[in-house]
Parts: C-alpha cells; structure tokens; sequence
C-alpha cells in the first residue's frame, strides 16, 4: 500500500512538473507552435532529462514486445518513437544559433552527454539490433512500397554506422569517442563565435573611411552607437566585413580586416580552436576505422550520391578543369588593371586587394556596382518578391500570424497555404543581425513534416534565418545583389520543407543525403538573373520607381563576373574538407602547412602566411552534417543548372514545371534515392553541359583550350605562378 502511494505521489509530481514546464507539456497555441514567450532557459534542464527518460521508455516497449519483429511494431515504432525529445533538441539548437547565451553554451555541455547517452542506449542495443536485423532479413518478402523500403534500408544502416556491429569493447570506445565528439563540435562552433564577436574595427579618422559609401557608414556609425562608442564601427560579420572590403581605399586596414577574418579561432587565446579542431579530426578518424574503414570520408561517403572519395576528387578536378584557367584569366586581368589604375607596376595583386578592386573593375567594365542597386533591393519590398515567386510557382501564400510567438522582436511568424486554402507550414522569418546570432545564414526547423498513425498531417514549422544588416534611422534595410541571392537560396531549403508530403519525419523536407539538399535552394538563386524576375522584385526604396531597365541589363551582363575564381575558392574549400577527412594517422602536424597542401591545385592568389581557414570552418567542423560534404554545394550547382535549364525553356514562371519540380523533387523528401527523383524530374542523367553554358563556357571546347573572347566571353591566358 505504501509503495503503490509512492507510485502515485511521483505520478502527480511529474505531471505538476510538466506542468509548469511548457517545453513538457502540450503547446496550446496556433497551430501548435512553440510557446517561446513562456520558455525560460532554465526549463531546458528539466526537459531533457525527462524527455530522454521517455525516449528510453519508449524503446524498452520495442525490445520488450514478446511478438515477432514487424515493420510495423518495430521499424515503425522505432520512427515513432523519442518526439519529445526531438522537439525539446530542436527548440534549443534553434535558441543556441539564434539568441545564444552563456547558459544555453553551458546546458548544452552540460546535457550533451545525456542526449549522447540516450541514443547509444538505442543503437547499442542488442537485443532492438537483433529485431531490425530480423525485419531487414526478410525485405524481399515485404512486399514493401518504396517509402517504407527506404525507411527499413536507413534504419538497418543507421544502426551499423552507430556501432550496433561492434565488440562489447569496442562499443564502450565508440560511446566514449562519440561523446567527447560532439562536445567537442560544440565548443568548436563556440569558440568561433566569441572569437568573430570580438573583433572590432572603430574607424574615426577622415583618411580611414575614404571610398565608403554614405549607407555604409551610416550603419559602421549605429553599429559604433549600439556598443556605447563614437566613429564608425566594422566588424567580421557579413555584411560589415565584404562592404569595408569592397569600398576602402585603405589598404593597410583592408589587410587588417583581412587578417582578421582569415585568423577567426587561430589568436592562441581562450577561444583558439586548433587544439579543439585537431581532436575532432582525430576523433573522426578513430570512429571511421573503427567501423572498418580507411578514412572518415570512406565512412561517410558510402550513403552519398557520390559514393567514395575518388568520386568526389575525380568531380573537383572537373571543374577545375573548366575553371581554373578562367581564374587565372581574371587574375591576370585584374592585376593588369591594378598597375594601370595605380600607375604602378609593383603592386602585386593580394586577397585583401580581390573584392576592392574587382568591385572598380565591375563598375568600369560592365557600369554598376552594388551602390547602385542596393536602394533597389529594400528589405521587406524584397522579402515579399520572393513570397511572391512562391506564389506563382507553387500555389504559396503567407499570412503573417501576430498570436505566434517568436524568440526575438526582430522575428516574423508566417502561416503558409497552398492555392487550395490548405495549411501547409508555419515559416518563421530572422532576418536582420545582431551579436547573439551566429553568422551566416540558414533553415532549420522546429517540427518536420509527417503523417502519423490516425493519418493527420503534421505540417513543418520551419525558422528561415539571414544576418543583413538593420534599418538605421533614416534609412531601411538595403540588399546587395547576392544577399538577395542568398534569401532565394534559403528559401529554397523552406520550400523542400514547406512542399513535403512524406509519412515519417526522419524521410521528410530536408533530410536527404548532403549532395542533393542544395538543389532545392540553389535552383531557386537563378530567378534573379531572369529579367522578368528583377522587374518584380526590385523598385527603388525612396521613390518607388522600378528598377531601369538599363540597370538590369548591366546586373544581368555582369553574372559571369569572376565566375572562374568563384568556383575554384569553392572548389578550395570543398578539398580542404576532404583533406581533413582523408588522413589515415591521426594528425599532429602543422596547420598552416596542412592547408597550403591541400589547396596547391586550386591556388590562384599569393600565398599569406600565417593564416588559418580551418579554425573557423563551422560547415564541417560542428555538427551540421557538411563534414566530407561540402562538395555538395558544386554538386547540387550542376544538378540545378541542368534542372534550371527546364524552367528556361518551359518559361521561368511555368506551373506545370513548377507542378513537375514539386511532385519528383521537393515532395518527396528522402523516400527514394536522389538519383531516382532528379531522373523522374528530368527524364534523363544531369549534366555538366548547363553549367558550363550559364557561365559562359562551350562544352565542346576543351578546358584551358584559348578560344575567341566572343566564344566563351574572356580569353584564356597563361596562369600566374601557382601561390595560396
């Protein structure tokens, strides 16, 4: 009797406790969405450790069923199974990236091990391994749609890559390692972030300012205010840092910025994360061959579209192949021009040099630069232009929602319908920057799309986050020409999520393999090189005016501008993650050298000594699931261009392609392998030939062959000597 009145009094302590925690008791709000405002930090602790005692309960259901092993009562309940802890993590990675603080940093090491320890005991289970092995035994046989084959083969697979396979010992190593690894990308994105925030550049001279633009300096100005200083203030956040690097006529302070931006996480101070990146490559390292293979690449490569390391080399050499002479071709331009702008033959070209001065060159070549089209492009004139692309493509409206609540001012709350009236997502917009904020921008969500087992459809709410810089007082907040691509580009992600119609979660939106999530969000960047597209997005913020068409015609005739040297910095990048992820001994050797080894094919520029890329590399050394897939961003740029290429000759605002795009793509989420869906889209392989086509480069012609300037758009000539 006294035991079954503990039993009770527990019972009603947790539900008073879930109670008056909001993040463990049901959200009673408009369309379920996250109650931010009744959220404190300090409820996070309590929800994990219930959330991940749930979870394991949960599971013990599944190893416990005395019945036989089922897709059903096994793959299935295993899908099912852990949503409150799912949602718990994802409310608090969406605070962490967005309004970060000490405490959340703190609870997050805190917690991690739990969380770590909560999906081993899942994982690492024999007896649950045994029942799925069981299930995956007899696929043949279960007759199977292709969703639910999809769902069986990456479960039985996500059990292997988790260490369901190992000895006892080795599964207690592989605990171990995959503990500290994660704590590990969580200082690493930390430090990276302190170390960028501390940064400042406060300007107050006359001579230091010269070549800013007036809304430049109005901002550097307000940035200075906003921290209790006077002058003009630039930091290393986007916006700040490529303004100062394209209009200063200060040489020595573009270097400084420069060097700064180029050493983030590399001062040998509290938040240096050489010693922290080192551990994590070697960590990966020791998981990878533990699990049997050579490299950590091997071991992620082989779920990818592109399945090995040769592959993905194999796919960089390509491009540069095609690339890499035009870079050197519009290196050896621009240096040229720099003696002739400077009437000096002995200014080398530097890196600090390559935004200022190819921004001179764009405005003298092609007549614009960003000063002119940036009162073309104001925020929320912008914002609702790209709504509107949605609109015409899929159907899409967005109601703003002033009841759901948002975990900063700066934040708008979206409901999203489709052209029928039906409700399709919550999209949350962040767009401006502030400190707390990591840099860069991304889509994340709250709660993936799925169907569940009385056939509701649960809709995605989905965060759409960018870091342009705020209004000031006189003027709104102004895009260049890539921030409004890069808008297109995140809301190309929102829409995979927004237009998913998949039954389980962990197959819905955006949660495919890395090479073929940034076809949805880069196709999505082309519309702004389209006539048609700029006439309706871009008016001027002051007088209304639509953007000239002469304007146009330059912003359009420009697309190609330094194209060779952008891809091949991307390609550098690309081949530093695989650098990393390709050593076979653990490293202990020298950065600085590690680097300059791995981008000597993609050298373009002189070599700056004592400069770090890697220490602030967050893509791939936090837990973002680009490690050994960066390459996926040049990956998915030949898928997109192939798959543009439809749209171009369908017309850009065509429904029925659009309609075709959403059914075979970005419907479907991870319900069948990539390379299916892009084939049911296109009808055919993709290919590279698009690609080139955009860029202004002839597939039949050979790469590095010197051609006619009017073949291909610049003539080739011969590269500089190779440097970083």
């Amino acid at each position: 009797m006294e035991k079954k009145f503990i039993v009770i009094l527990l019972s009603v302590f947790c539900l008073n406790l879930n109670a008056a925690n909001p993040l463990l008791s049901k959200f009673k709000t408009p369309s379920g969405t996250v109650p931010f405002e009744k959220i404190k930090t300090e409820d996070f602790i309590p929800a994990f450790d219930e959330s991940c005692k749930a979870y394991n309960e949960e599971v013990k259901l599944i190893v416990e069923n005395p019945l036989p092993p089922t897709f059903a009562n096994t793959i299935v309940a295993l899908e099912r199974s852990g949503s409150q802890l799912k949602l718990v993590q994802a409310i608090f990675e969406c605070l962490l990236d967005g309004e970060n603080s000490e405490r959340l940093m703190e609870i997050a090491k805190d917690f991690s091990p739990s969380i770590s320890e909560c999906y081993h005991n899942i994982y690492l289970n024999n007896i649950l391994f045994e029942r799925v092995k069981a299930v995956y035994a007899e696929k043949d046989s279960l007759n199977l749609r292709t969703e639910n084959l999809r769902l069986l083969e990456k479960t039985y697979k996500e059990f292997f890559d988790r260490g369901a396979n190992l000895s006892e010992a080795d599964k207690e190593k592989y605990k171990k390692l995959s503990t500290e690894l994660r704590l590990l990308e969580i200082e690493f994105r930390h430090n990276k972030q302190k170390d960028e925030n501390q940064f400042e550049l406060l300007l107050t001279m006359p001579e230091e300012i010269e070549g800013l633009p007036a809304d430049v300096l109005e901002i550097a100005a307000q940035e200075a205010k906003s921290r209790d200083k006077v002058g003009y203030l630039f930091t290393l956040a986007d916006y700040s840092y490529i303004a100062f690097m394209r209009f200063a006529q200060n040489r020595d302070l573009r270097k400084k910025l420069y060097m700064a931006r180029s050493n983030v996480g590399n001062n040998n101070n509290e938040n240096d994360n050489k010693e922290t990146l080192k551990n994590i490559v070697n960590m990966r390292l020791e998981i990878a061959q533990m699990m049997g293979y050579d490299n950590y690449a091997s071991y992620i490569l082989k779920d990818r579209m592109a399945k090995s390391e040769d592959e993905v080399t194999s796919f960089m050499n390509g491009l540069l192949d095609h690339y890499k002479p035009l870079a050197f071709n519009e290196y050896n331009r621009l240096q040229g021009y720099v003696f002739g702008l400077e009437n000096a033959d002995t200014i080398q070209l530097m890196p600090w040099d390559w935004l200022y001065y190819s921004e001179k060159l764009k405005s003298l070549q092609f007549k614009i630069d960003d000063e002119m089209t940036r009162p073309y492009f104001e925020l929320e004139k912008v914002r609702q232009g790209v709504f509107n692309l949605a609109t015409q493509l899929y159907g899409l409206t967005f109601k703003e929602n002033r009841k759901i609540q948002v975990y900063h001012p700066d934040i708008t709350a979206y409901e999203v319908y489709d052209r029928r009236g039906r409700f399709k997502a919550v999209l949350y917009t962040d767009l401006l920057q502030r400190p707390s904020k990591l840099s860069g921008s991304w889509t994340s969500k709250l709660q993936n799309q799925y169907i569940d087992v009385q056939d509701v459809n649960h809709r995605p709410h989905i965060v759409l986050v960018m870091n342009f810089a705020a209004p000031t007082e006189t003027i709104p907040s102004l895009l260049t020409y890539s921030e409004v691509e890069s808008l297109l580009h995140e809301l190309g992600h929102s829409l995979h999520e927004i237009l998913s119609e998949c039954t389980y979660a962990s197959l819905s939106g955006t949660n495919v393999e890395q090479d073929f999530v940034e076809l949805p969000s880069q196709i999505m960047e082309n519309w702004l090189n389209e006539k048609e597209f700029l006439d309706r997005i871009a008016a001027h913020y002051e007088t209304g005016a639509k953007i000239p068409a002469g304007l146009v015609k330059k912003l359009l005739d420009a697309t190609n501008f330094n194209v060779g040297y952008d891809c091949v910095r991307q390609v550098r990048l690309s081949l530093l993650d695989l650098a990393w992820h390709t050593i076979t001994r653990p490293f202990n050797g020298d950065f600085e050298e590690f680097e300059r080894k791995a981008g000597l094919s993609t050298a373009v520029l002189p070599e700056i000594p004592n400069t770090l890329l890697s220490t602030s590399f967050e893509h791939i050394f936090s837990d973002d699931g680009y490690a050994v897939g960066y390459y996926g961003y040049q990956w998915a740029e030949v898928l997109e261009a192939d798959a543009f290429s439809v749209f171009k000759k369908n017309g850009i605002f065509s429904v029925a392609t659009a309609d075709n795009f959403r059914e075979f793509v970005l419907s479907k989420g991870d319900t069948d392998a990539p390379n299916n869906l892009y084939i049911r889209f296109r009808l055919k392989e993709p290919s590279i030939d698009a690609l080139l086509k955009r860029n202004g480069l002839t597939p039949s012609i050979a790469p590095g062959e010197i051609v006619e300037e009017e073949e291909v758009g610049q003539q080739i000539e011969e590269p500089v000597p190779e440097g970083n």
